[in-house]
């Protein structure tokens, strides 16, 4: 059985809490399913990117501390493992909270938008399939103190009702007038 290298199991721990997290408009909580959400209709002011910084849950330091603490005291006798050993936690903690941080971070945008009520927002959200342009009619939806911007569905005039029928005395029905 071959051993993991101290990079090798690094890059494991920062693929596996890659998946830990996001903030995309496309995932929904499981928590919010089922929820009646607000919904406000706002317009494009501008778009820019950002980057959503990392999370430091300490996860990444301790995995990296565990990893370069065991690595570090396979070093030498007894007395330099022990050296070693310590020095390999501290800096396997280190990396392993750097690395955490990268593997959490997103590209994300910032969505200035317009109320119809002249009221302006910003909402930072991830990329996501839809993009955004300046002048795009959007939906605000809010479920749970969490707000994602989405692209507003063209409204349509509601069907108008056929008229009625108008009888007559002769039992015919003429169209209305």
């Amino acid at each position: 059985m071959s051993k993991l290298t101290p990079r090798a199991l690094a890059l494991l721990t920062a693929l596996a809490l890659a998946g830990c997290t996001t903030t995309s408009p496309d995932v929904v909580q499981r928590s919010d399913a089922q929820r009646m959400s607000q919904v406000q209709d706002a317009v494009v002011l501008s778009v820019r990117p950002v980057t959503v910084e990392g999370s430091q849950s300490g996860v990444g330091a301790a995995a990296g501390g565990v990893i370069g603490g065991v690595a570090g005291s396979s070093v030498g006798g007894y007395r330099e493992s022990v050296a070693v050993g310590v020095l390999g936690a501290v800096v396997g903690g280190v990396v392993g909270n750097t690395v955490e941080r990268q593997a959490t971070r997103e590209d994300a945008v910032e969505i200035l938008v317009q109320l119809k009520n002249g009221e302006r927002r910003a909402i930072v959200q991830a990329k996501a399939e839809q993009t955004f342009a300046p002048g795009d009619p959007v939906v605000l939806v809010t479920t749970g103190g969490r707000t994602r911007v989405t692209k507003a569905v063209p409204a349509t005039a509601p069907a108008q009702p056929a008229p009625a029928p108008v009888y007559t005395p002769g039992g015919r029905s003429q169209p209305p007038s």
